[in-house]
């Protein structure tokens, strides 16, 4: 990072804002003159493949007459042993009311250990079909160079957050899940679309021409609750060399989460430059597009930089 030396003053950090405004169009350029494009976008290349993956192997059962998943993201059964339940959908399931088939509880444990441990919002960037949604607007939004915009301030997703048990409590149903982008855009990949192309459209131009990253970002209850079990995990982005940061603003261009860069840059009460907020997506966009190399996914029981 650069610094501006005073006479027997200490170097002072510049810190780019959190907000992506005045971003460069084109993030990346350095890393991929730096380390190739391959390494420039090795963790989104990553992420794609499994995010694609996770879909054909839902898509393999209806489309093809594989049976390898049955199900969708909200519950499946994975070669007619392993169940995976959203936990999301269980505490709902709970709120209303309702209790849970034996199967799903099982599988909402095993899901909720799995993002303790690993990083909640691992759901967000590398399972999700909505980041695909949201990842396009943001890209299309860099490339035609569309400034400003008005999101919701961050905490509004916690609020949301806490409405959506609140309503299953009392209308004993789980209202949310009638208009849950995630599950209705998962839901419609495998038996076809209806309501759901309007809702996933209103997502996409909301972020294009009104909140850049905003759905995600600003409104999405589940990724709020994601978030909260990501608090603790092992799994977490670090600042490693941060000293080497050279203001490029590239990473504050990709991230879906810039808020969670400056204070990792800046090390501000930090004894280690871990991105220690649980809103970071661990989604690895600032690794790859930084040619300094100042950022890597690591955990948090690793100390050295």
């Amino acid at each position: 990072m650069s610094a501006h030396v005073s006479s027997g003053a200490a170097p002072e950090r510049k810190v780019p804002p959190t907000s992506v405004r005045g971003a460069v169009a084109r993030p990346g350029r350095e890393a991929v003159e730096a380390k190739g494009w391959l390494r420039a976008h090795k963790w989104l290349l990553l992420r794609r493949t499994l995010q694609l993956g996770i879909l054909a192997l839902f898509l393999a059962g209806p489309w093809l007459g594989w049976w390898i998943v049955k199900g969708n993201l909200s519950s499946s059964l994975t070669l007619g042993v392993l169940p995976l339940t959203d936990p999301f959908l269980v505490a709902q399931q709970l709120a209303a009311g309702h209790w849970p088939y034996q199967e799903a509880l099982l599988g909402a444990g095993i899901v909720l250990v799995f993002y303790l441990l690993f990083g909640g919002r691992l759901f967000c960037s590398w399972v999700c079909p909505v980041n695909l949604v949201t990842d396009a607007a943001a890209w299309l939004r860099r490339w035609l160079g569309l400034k400003g915009g008005k999101a919701p301030a961050g905490s509004t997703r916690y609020w949301l957050l806490g409405f959506v048990p609140v309503i299953a409590a009392t209308t004993g149903a789980l209202a949310w899940e009638w208009v849950n982008p995630v599950s209705m855009f998962h839901r419609s990949l495998i038996f076809g679309f209806g309501l759901a192309w309007g809702i996933v459209g209103g997502i996409f131009f909301y972020d294009l021409l009104i909140a850049p990253r905003g759905w995600c970002g600003h409104l999405c209850p589940q990724g709020a609750f994601y978030a909260l079990l990501g608090r603790a995990s092992v799994v977490k982005v670090a600042a490693a060399k941060r000293s080497a940061c050279n203001d490029c603003m590239d990473c504050f261009a990709v991230c879906p989460e810039p808020q969670v860069i400056r204070p990792a840059l800046k090390g501000a009460g930090q004894d280690h430059p871990l991105i220690l907020d649980a809103g970071c997506t661990i989604c690895g966009r600032c690794v790859d597009v930084c040619g300094k190399d100042v950022f890597r996914i690591t955990t948090r029981f690793n100390r050295s930089e």
